[in-house]
C-alpha cells in the first residue's frame, strides 16, 4: 500500500517543488509530532494561525460541544445562529463604537474581497490603493492588490483600478483622491518582514482618507488577536479604520475570518441589489464556536497577551548573533534578518532536522519568520534559540 507521502505527492496539489513534507500524528501545545514520536517545536503557529498553542482545551471542548448540537444548517445571514452572533456580539464589545457589525467568512481572503466590494459599494467609487510588499489573500481581487507581481503577473489580467503607495512615505499619500474608495494598508506589514509603521504614519494616513472620503481598511488578519502584544494592533497607533479585517488566530486553529465595519456602510450589502455578498460556509457553527472560545481565553487570561512584549525581549536578548543583522519585531511576529537567503534556508532546514519548525517571509526570503503561539513558555524560547544558535554557527 502506498505510503502518506506517495499519496501526497502524487494527489495533493502542490505550491511549490518543495513542500516541507513533515507528516504530522498530532499536535499539542506549541509541538508537532509525527508518527514515530518525534516532536518540532512550532515557531510558527501555521503562520500565526495557532495563537493559543494546538488544540487548546477551551476550543475543543467548545468545537465538541457545538458538534452535538449542529453543523451547516443555512447560508450565511439566514438563520440566527448562537455561535455566530455571540460570538459578533463578544468581538465587537471588544472594538471601537463604530466597528459594530461583522460578515463571517472562510479566511483572510475572503475577508478581503468583501471589504473590497463593501468599499466600492459604499463609496461608489472604483479606485483602490494598497501598499507595496502587501499580502492580502491569493484569490483574484486580494491578489490585485499585490506588488511586486512576482507571483501574480502569470494571471494576468486581474483587477483594474489598482494603484500602489510606500508603507511609511508620508508624501504618497497625496496619492489618494477623491476618486479612491480604499485604502487597504497592514497595521504592521507581515510579508515585508515585519515593517511597523513610524512615529504618526498611520495618523497621517487616517487625516488624509477622513479628508478625501476614503474609507480605510486595516489589515489585521496575521497581526490581530495578541500577536503584538494588544488584542488589536491598532490599538497601539491610536487610529481607528473604516473596516477591520481578521483571520488567522481568530479561530484558535479553525477555519474563520471576519471583516468588520458600521451597521450604517456595511448596510450597503444589502439593497440595490439584495445579497450584494453572499457565502456559503462563511461564519459555520463549529468555528464561530471554536472562534468564540478562542477571544474568550484571550478576555479571561489577560496574562497570555500581556506576557507578549517579555517574550519579545526574550528571543530578541538569545538571538544576538553575529550573523543576525537586525531583528523587526512587533510582539511575537518578528523577522531575524541574515541578509542572505542560502543562509536563511540553511537555518530553516537545521532547524527542521533538530526539532523547529521556522520559516521565511513572501516578500523578504532574507530574513527568518519567528511567530510561535502566544502561549509559549520560557523553557521553549530558550529551547528553540538555543537550536537556532546552532544553526547559524554551522551555516
Amino acid at each position: 500500500m502506498p505510503s502518506h507521502r506517495q499519496l501526497f505527492l502524487e494527489h495533493m496539489a502542490q505550491t511549490s517543488p518543495f513542500p516541507l513534507l513533515l507528516e504530522v500524528d498530532h499536535a499539542l501545545g506549541s509541538w508537532v509530532y509525527d508518527s514515530n514520536g518525534k516532536a518540532w517545536l512550532d515557531l510558527i503557529a501555521g503562520i500565526s494561525v495557532s495563537s493559543l498553542g494546538h488544540r487548546h482545551p477551551a476550543v475543543v471542548e467548545a468545537i465538541h460541544q457545538q458538534t452535538d448540537r449542529y453543523l451547516h444548517t443555512m447560508v450565511y445571514g439566514e438563520y440566527i445562529l448562537a455561535p455566530q452572533v455571540e460570538l459578533a456580539s463578544l468581538l465587537t464589545s471588544q472594538l471601537p463604537a463604530s466597528l459594530n457589525q461583522v460578515y463571517f467568512v472562510n479566511s483572510g481572503s475572503e475577508a478581503t474581497e468583501g471589504a473590497m466590494k463593501l468599499a466600492k459599494r459604499a463609496t461608489g467609487r472604483s479606485e483602490i490603493i494598497a501598499a507595496r510588499r502587501a499580502y492580502h489573500g491569493s484569490t483574484q481581487g486580494a491578489a490585485s492588490l499585490m506588488s511586486p507581481t512576482d507571483f501574480t503577473r502569470p494571471y494576468y489580467p486581474l483587477l483594474p483600478g489598482i494603484s500602489h503607495l510606500e508603507f511609511n512615505c508620508n508624501w504618497c499619500l497625496d496619492r489618494i483622491t477623491e476618486h479612491t474608495a480604499a485604502v487597504i494598508i497592514e497595521t504592521v506589514q507581515a510579508e515585508s518582514g515585519v515593517c511597523i509603521p513610524e512615529k504618526n504614519y498611520l495618523k497621517y494616513l487616517r487625516a488624509r482618507c477622513s479628508e478625501t472620503g476614503t474609507l480605510l481598511i486595516f489589515d489585521e488578519i496575521q497581526v490581530g488577536y495578541g500577536r503584538t502584544g494588544s488584542l488589536f494592533a491598532f490599538e497601539q497607533y491610536g487610529v481607528i479604520p473604516d473596516i477591520l479585517l481578521l483571520a488567522k488566530g481568530m479561530g484558535g486553529g479553525m477555519p474563520i475570518g471576519a471583516f468588520v465595519a458600521p451597521a450604517e456602510i456595511m448596510g450597503a450589502l444589502s439593497n440595490a441589489p439584495i445579497l450584494g455578498h453572499i457565502t456559503t460556509f462563511g461564519g459555520h457553527p463549529v468555528c464561530c464556536a471554536a472562534g468564540l472560545a478562542t477571544l474568550q481565553t484571550l478576555i479571561d487570561t489577560p496574562e497570555i497577551i500581556n506576557s507578549v512584549p517579555e517574550k519579545e525581549a526574550m528571543f530578541r536578548e538569545l538571538l544576538k548573533h553575529p550573523k543576525v543583522k537586525k531583528i523587526r519585531s512587533a510582539g511575537l511576529l518578528m523577522a531575524v534578518d541574515l541578509d542572505d537567503n542560502q543562509r536563511v534556508m540553511k537555518v530553516i532546514q537545521h532547524c527542521l532536522d533538530n526539532g523547529v519548525i521556522t520559516d521565511w517571509f513572501l516578500f523578504n526570503d532574507r530574513s527568518l519568520r519567528i511567530a510561535p503561539p502566544l502561549t509559549i513558555s520560557q523553557k521553549e524560547i530558550r529551547h528553540a534559540c538555543t537550536v537556532i544558535q546552532e544553526a547559524l554557527d554551522n551555516c
